[in-house]
């Protein structure tokens, strides 16, 4: 199992939130699932950019940090879901307002960036 060279800092809550949400996947993984769309394959085809594997392995982090819950159905073939837990809930709001600040900055982002 992979460990850390650098210890994580939890002594401030922007650190905490960063270890949770950190990974170029997560929030979109995260809007994803609050919009709807809950099975691997169709995050893979909602993401195409993203290999499966960094996406499997970044929702059992956000698993693993109570964000997701991950159901496994007793069926063959195997069905898989995941759903926003009550903490992964409380995101929603935060990743909504991130997102209208990207949209009122646009244009003077835009062109910083390109």
């Amino acid at each position: 199992m992979y460990k850390k060279k650098i210890p994580v800092s939890l002594d401030c809550g922007l650190h905490l939130f960063l270890e949770v949400i950190n990974g170029k996947w997560k929030i979109s993984l995260i809007w994803c699932i609050y919009s709807g769309i809950k099975r691997p394959g169709e995050l893979q085809r909602k993401l195409p950019k993203a290999s499966r594997r960094v996406l499997d392995t970044q929702l059992k982090q956000l698993t693993d940090h109570g964000i997701l819950s991950k159901i496994i159905y007793d069926e063959l073939p195997l069905k898989v879901e995941y759903e926003l837990t009550s903490l992964g809930k409380t995101l929603i709001p935060v990743i909504s307002s991130t997102a209208q600040w990207g949209e009122d900055h646009r244009n003077e982002l835009e062109e910083l960036i390109r």
